[in-house]
């Protein structure tokens, strides 16, 4: 699913609001959850999951095309740990 498909459903779901509507709600929970992350905060959304963010440390990569060796610097990225209640829903779903 897309983020333009989430916001479709939204509008289905909810009648009373406008398609505009839907997609500002989207964007500033998206907005606020990218911000959050920026600062180096953890957002835990119960029964769905929890965003956080990981150090990278500098290291010494390899071009896959030359096989030359290439410093990566340091990053930080965004981790997804899903909660219980979507592992047991995703579970159920496969059985």
């Amino acid at each position: 699913m897309i983020k333009s498909e989430l916001v479709q459903k939204i509008a289905d779901k909810y009648p009373e609001l406008y398609q505009r509507d839907a997609e500002n709600v989207v964007n500033a929970i998206l907005d606020e959850i990218t911000q959050a992350l920026a600062r180096g905060d953890r957002v835990e959304i119960r029964g769905f999951g929890a965003f956080s963010v990981k150090k990278r440390d500098a290291r010494i990569g390899r071009n896959p095309r030359t096989g030359e060796h290439v410093p990566v610097a340091e990053k930080v990225v965004p981790v997804f740990k899903a909660g219980k209640e979507m592992r047991q829903r995703l579970n159920l779903a496969a059985e």
